[in-house]
């Protein structure tokens, strides 16, 4: 929450306490900008209208049912960001992040791939990628999902990410459970 304080040349004082914008019921516009690299450097990170509305959609098509379903904190790392930003960090201009379009997330203490797997088999989304996750530590890595607003497009690719011998990000289809 912020204040804003309006002054008036008769010297009355008026104030006006603005919530955070929700997308969804658990999910803020707030959480979703959010970027220590875009504060740090002093990049805006303002999603435009269109961007604003595939931020709403994403949070209620997927975000949202995730937190029901799982019933704890969905903690967001990455979710719109300004090509500015996602330059900043070395991700690509072209990211469905810059389209509002994609988050990731994990839930403490839950098992991402049991995240992952239920997503799959319950939503609608374009894109998801279970990401650096090792079944030797179950709450290794985090999930990336993108999902577009037109719904048409939504082709529910399963990757996982990883290392390479030499370090390289790869991605891997995923065609059966996690």
């Amino acid at each position: 929450m912020f204040t804003i304080i309006f002054l008036w040349t008769n010297l009355a004082v008026v104030e006006y306490t603005a919530k955070p914008m929700q997308l969804s019921k658990n999910f803020s516009l707030v959480e979703l900008t959010k970027s220590q690299t875009a504060e740090r450097k002093g990049i805006p990170n303002d999603p435009s209208p269109d961007h604003l509305e595939n931020l709403r959609l994403l949070c209620e098509r997927v975000l949202q049912p995730v937190r029901d379903h799982f019933n704890h904190v969905v903690s967001i790392s990455s979710g719109y960001r300004s090509p500015q930003l996602s330059q900043a960090i070395g991700s690509s201009s072209d990211s469905q992040h810059c389209k509002g379009m994609a988050a990731d997330f994990e839930i403490y203490g839950t098992p991402n791939n049991e995240v992952f797997n239920w997503i799959k088999n319950n939503l609608l989304y374009d894109q998801m990628i279970l990401e650096y996750w090792n079944k030797d530590e179950p709450n290794s890595g985090w999930i990336h999902v993108a999902y577009n607003p037109d719904q048409g497009e939504n082709i529910k690719q399963n990757l996982r990410a990883y290392k390479d011998e030499d370090n390289k990000t790869q991605y891997k289809p995923m065609l059966g459970e996690a």
